[in-house]
């Protein structure tokens, strides 16, 4: 069995996780650039944690600029084998008022600007994006909210626009309209890459406003955002506690193979690929292409 090390993607308002015990830095290289900071190793209960601030601390980063084939393939060579996102997010729902957490189940991609994938000219690979949350991540965050008693909605689609902007009134209300929960502008293409780098992935959507659709809502600052973000954090770095107390030791096995999602992934002929990117490669897909 494989030794289970529990991820942390810290979003808008968690810079840090005050709970982390043991704890150093480490800059880890990787050939896809740079990452939005040094990953912070520590331990929660004794589990192994890894730590790394999307949009680095001070948050330099808007979404479009986060090298997010960096951070993830900084996050596989730490040893990562479960992740974890924590996203601000906007609601598209009167049941979902700020301050709601929701495990999303779905993604929408609404980004353009933004290299989604490690795989390209010199080594194809298609994985699958059906079901792109690990379920057994959603059950253990479920579990370590109610432990917490921090009130989670289970399931939920999340789209994720380019931005900085915040969404226009007609956009709000086409993704309203079309059901989708919340919105955000970071789980994509992140989670994509997880899946690439077939780390098991899950996002915890905190909602911070009501996007403009609402009537009493209808323009979004980052002044309310930020009343929200602090109490939200409070609560996010309290369920990560909980859940790195109860977190299994050992990796388990994902029930819809997200951990093993190269298998079958890869079409380029061994002949045909090109050296050079599978250097690049050699965390993401190293289990693969030397097997």
């Amino acid at each position: 069995m494989t030794n289970a090390v529990l991820g942390i993607i810290g979003g808008s308002g968690v810079y840090d996780l005050p709970e982390l015990e043991n704890v150093h830095e480490e800059a880890i290289s990787s050939p896809w650039g740079e990452p939005s900071a040094n990953v912070r190793h520590g331990t929660i209960a004794g589990l192994p944690i890894v730590f790394l601030p999307r949009h680095d601390r001070g948050h330099r980063l808007s979404p479009s600029d986060i090298n997010y084939r960096a951070n993830i393939d900084v996050l596989k060579r730490a040893g990562v084998t479960d992740l974890i996102s924590l996203s601000a997010c906007g609601s598209f729902k009167q049941e979902l008022p700020p301050g709601s957490f929701v495990l999303v189940d779905q993604f929408i991609d609404r980004t353009h600007k933004r290299e989604s994938s490690f795989f390209g000219k010199g080594c194809v690979a298609h994985v699958s994006m059906a079901h792109p949350v690990s379920p057994r991540l959603r059950i253990h965050l479920a579990a370590a909210a109610d432990a917490e008693g921090i009130a989670i909605t289970r399931g939920g689609t999340y789209v994720c626009m380019e931005g900085p902007q915040f969404s226009s009134y007609a956009e709000s209300m086409t993704y309203k309209t079309l059901g989708y929960s919340v919105i955000g502008m970071t789980n994509m293409p992140e989670a994509k890459l997880a899946r690439e780098a077939e780390i098991c992935y899950a996002s915890v959507a905190m909602v911070t406003d009501f996007d403009c659709w609402h009537p009493d809502h209808d323009a979004v600052t980052v002044q309310d955002i930020i009343r929200v973000l602090a109490t939200n954090a409070d609560k996010a770095k309290g369920l990560v506690a909980r859940l790195a107390k109860d977190f299994p030791r050992e990796h388990e096995p994902c029930p819809i193979g997200s951990d093993r999602a190269l298998d079958t992934a890869l079409i380029t002929a061994p002949e045909a690929r090109d050296p050079a990117l599978l250097r690049k490669l050699d965390a993401v897909a190293g289990r693969v292409l030397r097997s």
